[in-house]
């Protein structure tokens, strides 16, 4: 991805922002895990997208004025020492070579260089992305807002985050090109684990096939913790343990992911671990997968979200008394207890308030039914990834077998 997809996408946020006005992003910096060891560091996903910098600790300003449009990145001075214990930091042309931002200065400056930019041009606006989903001071951001407020009271501050996450609804073909790749490599970890499943397997026994895979394939990092889920545990959400012991005659549930240069693929495949389904693990499975396919066809640009999950609990309300599992429509819920979809991208449950609107195209997204019957110790869900079309959507996911033939015949052996 070239520079000209981060400069298009500042200069998007130059065409929201009022006139005298500044925006303020932090890339962030990696939490101390213990000791002197810090948790990996991962780049604040707004501050990616508007600079393709993946470093911590560099701040870059965007300011408006009378027609000037001007953007400068603060980034930490060289430090031989530095370099020689953790590697070198940017240099000032590596930050104009990723993000196209042509004016650099210090972190040690940012404090005198942006208090002459509020006093000397009148700032009266300041962007900052108050992302704030647990009602906790996380970000970097409140405590700088803080100190703004304290030097300039009478600024008003605009909530940046909510502007970036409407661009980043919509993905360019470069965006969704790291998306396919991302589930390319997911892919490759699936069938591994599918090829090398046996019963009395651990759970993570099975799941570090598909570790390897990624490593393999050049993958830094899993788009989210792996769920390795067998028999009961494949009826919890969010299982992640991920150290029971696998029976035969089980189902294991596997939601997986690769990320590719931040953007991310998110699939999940059910199968049986002795690779062949019981009759009644069949009878579910089909009633999970006719769910999806009737999502999938029902995707096109003005469909409201919302209704996608509306038509897979109709599907579900029909098919479950068939086969007597429930007697009302409400008795869904005790087996299906999700929503179908969530938008894909830098992050897995990605930015935008998807849930209020229609589908447009360029939108990414899951599809995901379930079924968890925990008396029967079935748990099974298939998930695959959409890129909303003109007319309808595509499938990006779609190479990745999932009926119950394809399934029983890849792990017989016979591909």
């Amino acid at each position: 991805m070239n520079n000209n997809f981060f400069g298009e996408n500042r200069m998007k946020l130059f065409n929201e922002m009022k006139d005298n006005s500044a925006a303020v992003f932090f890339s962030g910096r990696a939490p101390k895990k213990i000791g002197d060891e810090n948790y990996a560091f991962t780049p604040d996903r707004n501050f990616y997208y508007m600079t393709g910098i993946d470093r911590e600790n560099i701040i870059v300003v965007m300011y408006k004025k009378d027609g000037t449009e001007e953007t400068t990145a603060f980034i930490e001075r060289y430090d031989e020492v530095k370099a020689k214990w953790v590697g070198a930091v940017m240099l000032p042309d590596e930050v104009k070579k990723v993000s196209g931002i042509e004016n650099i200065s210090y972190i040690d400056e940012f404090d005198e260089i942006f208090g002459s930019l509020m006093f000397n041009k009148r700032i009266e606006n300041v962007y900052m992305d108050f992302e704030n989903r647990n009602f906790k001071r996380e970000k970097e951001g409140f405590d700088i807002a803080e100190r703004i407020m304290k030097n300039y009271p009478y600024v008003n501050f605009i909530n940046a985050y909510n502007i970036v996450a409407e661009f980043r609804m919509i993905k360019n073909e470069s965006e969704i090109k790291k998306i396919e790749k991302a589930i390319d490599i997911t892919e490759k970890g699936i069938y591994a684990m599918m090829k090398n499943a046996r019963a009395g397997m651990a759970e993570y026994e099975i799941e570090a096939y598909f570790d390897f895979e990624l490593k393999r394939n050049g993958v830094k990092d899993h788009a989210f913790k792996s769920i390795a889920a067998s028999g009961k545990n494949g009826t919890i959400l969010h299982y992640s343990k991920n150290d029971g012991i696998t029976n035969d005659g089980e189902l294991i549930l596997f939601d997986v992911g690769a990320q590719w240069e931040y953007y991310n693929g998110d699939i999940t495949r059910t199968f049986p671990v002795n690779g062949r389904f019981t009759k009644r693990q069949k009878e579910i499975y089909n009633i999970v997968l006719e769910g999806q396919k009737k999502v999938i066809d029902a995707v096109r640009p003005g469909l409201p979200f919302k209704r996608m999950n509306e038509i897979l609990k109709e599907h579900y309300a029909q098919e479950l008394k068939k086969i007597g599992l429930i007697n009302e429509d409400s008795e869904v819920a005790k087996y299906y207890y999700h929503g179908v979809s969530h938008m894909l991208g830098l992050e897995t449950h990605d930015a935008g308030r998807h849930n209020e609107g229609v589908l447009k195209e360029g939108m990414v997204f899951t599809v995901e039914p379930g079924l968890y019957i925990e008396e029967e110790n079935i748990g099974i869900r298939i998930e695959d990834n959409v890129v909303v079309t003109k007319d309808g959507c595509r499938v990006l996911s779609k190479n990745i077998i999932k009926t119950v033939d394809e399934i029983e015949k890849f792990m017989s052996g016979d591909k």
